[in-house]
This record gives C-alpha cells, sequence and structure tokens, in this order.
C-alpha cells in the first residue's frame, strides 16, 4: 500500500478525527491481513513523518497480535539502525509480533558490484516472515468500526470496562 496518495486523509484524520472513504479502505486492508510486511525511507535517522503519521491515525488495535516484518531504505548503511531504534519500538508499542530479523536496504544496494546481498538478505526475512507468520496461523478479524464505536459508547455511559 503507498501511502502517498492518502497523505491528505492521514492529515486530514490527525487534524479533525475524520477518516475519508480512501483512509479507511487501507485501514480495513491492514486489519483484513494476517501480517504486514512495512517498509519506510529513513529519514533524520527515523521513520518518515507520513509512515508514522499513519499508524497513529491507524485504529488502535488493529495491529495487535499481527506478524509484521519491518524494513527500511537509506542513504548509508549508518542509518540502518532505524530498525532496531524506531520502527521495532514503535510496532512492539502497537502490540504487533515484530519478526526478528529486518531488511536495510541502503544505496550501495542498487546496481553495485556487491553482489545478490541485498536479495539474500531479503530471502532470509521472508523466510524467517514465513515461519512467523505460519506460526501464528490465521488472524481473528477485527472490525474496527465495531471497537471504535464501543469504545465510544463506553466513554459515553461512563463505563470503565471493569469491575
Amino acid at each position: 500500500m503507498e501511502l502517498r496518495p492518502l497523505g491528505h486523509p492521514i492529515m486530514d484524520a490527525m487534524l479533525t478525527g475524520v477518516t475519508a472513504d480512501a483512509l479507511e479502505s487501507a485501514f480495513q486492508a491492514v486489519a483484513a491481513a494476517d501480517g504486514i510486511i512495512a517498509v519506510t525511507p529513513a529519514f533524520n535517522a527515523s521513520f518518515s513523518g507520513l509512515f508514522k503519521s499513519f499508524f497513529d491515525v491507524l485504529p488502535a488495535q488493529a495491529l495487535s497480535d499481527m506478524p509484521v516484518l519491518i524494513g527500511a531504505t537509506g542513504g548509508t548503511e549508518r542509518h540502518s539502525l532505524v530498525l532496531e531504534h524506531a520502527l521495532r519500538p514503535m510496532f512492539s508499542y502497537l502490540h504487533a509480533i515484530v519478526s526478528p530479523r529486518a531488511v536495510y536496504a541502503a544505496t550501495s544496494d542498487f546496481g553495485s558490484q556487491a553482489g545478490p546481498a541485498l536479495g539474500e538478505r531479503i530471502a532470509t526475512a521472508a523466510a524467517d516472515f514465513a515461519r512467523l507468520l505460519r506460526a501464528c496461523g490465521p488472524r481473528a478479524r477485527r472490525d474496527l468500526v465495531d471497537e471504535d464505536l464501543a469504545s465510544i459508547q463506553q466513554l459515553l455511559g461512563g463505563e470503565t470496562g471493569g469491575s
């Protein structure tokens, strides 16, 4: 899923709390997945703002118990820690099950004489992710609209969810 076409709806959702149909479709696609592969360009030693903003407006439980393979691209290998210092903590916070092996691709990985190193890293990470998906099994589907509505009803009714 390319986030650039969703830039305006993401910002509108951040500012108003209202989600456009295109963004709702994206949310439903994420919620319906058995797992996701999330890749972002590295920007100022972290993920891109649009990438983070999408996950900021994604309904709270959409990634709960979802297997996620993380990846990033950037100018040099020095930025590869974005995977461990930005992406992995964010997805852990969102209660996703983050695959242990991530993929970082630097400019030198494309069109270089280094050989198939990037392809091998991708294949190894993909094999790990496939094992994770099999181990987790099919994901229980979540109806994000019903969960949000129940949450709002609980707030309006003054219920705390506990006894």
